[in-house]
């Protein structure tokens, strides 16, 4: 892992850009000098890790004393794109103009980045726990899809909060039953690109015998930021 460059935030959290061969990625550390727990963030759909809302919330949880890291999955953010991937995003747009059904395209389109960075999370997260400064347990935080097969495939994670908002390919749905850490999974009620009766199935299927759904009024972009404030609390029963 090499860190290419480092600055200190106001609230003492020292952020940091690293590469890791091809993984471009950001490291959030708190300014106490003792090991910290470490969160995995992961925006929905490959979104990049400059995010406003996930360097936002990487930052308060940062704050709160966590380890915070995040990366750009194959093909997002400055990362190149396949052909493949140019294609299905291109037809994506077309459909969503049109009116016309998706999930077909969403499946081409995010069934082939969950395999692919899900061994990228699984070798960052090799890298950052051979860290001084970051201990266990670990949580993840974020992009459904990736989030399931990690807490399926990663013995590590200790606990994951989830966001309903992302498409989940049809492989992940049904690996849902075998998430067995406590969980939490956030719902925007009126999410018009997320069905809500498949995020309720979805929630049904998690095999974790401790799980809780939060769910609020709003459209996509419009979780509260008191979410944040209970995801601290959350991981605080899990990861401390």
């Amino acid at each position: 892992m090499h860190f290419t460059s480092a600055q200190r935030l106001d609230d003492g959290v020292l952020e940091r850009e690293f590469t890791l061969g091809e993984i471009p990625g950001t490291l959030w550390t708190p300014g106490s000098a003792a090991p910290a727990p470490l969160i995995l963030m992961a925006h929905n759909n490959g979104l990049p890790k400059a995010a406003s809302r996930l360097v936002a919330r990487a930052r308060h949880s940062a704050a709160h004393g966590y380890a915070v890291a995040s990366i750009d999955a194959p093909g997002c953010g400055d990362r190149p794109r396949s052909a493949a991937d140019e294609q299905a995003r291109a037809e994506l747009r077309r459909a969503m103009q049109a009116g016309e059904p998706v999930d077909e395209i969403f499946e081409s389109l995010i069934g082939p980045l969950v395999e692919k960075a899900v061994p990228e999370w699984r070798t960052t997260l090799d890298a950052l726990l051979a860290l001084p400064g970051i201990g266990g347990p670990v949580g993840y935080s974020g992009w459904t899809a990736v989030g399931i097969r990690l807490a399926v495939d990663e013995p590590r994670i200790s606990a994951a909060g989830f966001f309903a908002g992302g498409y989940v390919p049809l492989a992940q749905r049904e690996e849902a039953r075998r998430v067995t850490v406590p969980l939490l999974f956030l719902l925007q009620w009126d999410d018009e690109g997320n069905p809500r009766q498949r995020a309720l199935d979805l929630f049904d299927a998690f095999g974790s015998k401790e799980k809780t759904l939060h769910a609020n009024p709003g459209g996509h972009v419009g979780t509260p930021w008191f979410e944040v404030e209970d995801g601290a609390r959350f991981f605080g029963r899990h990861l401390r």
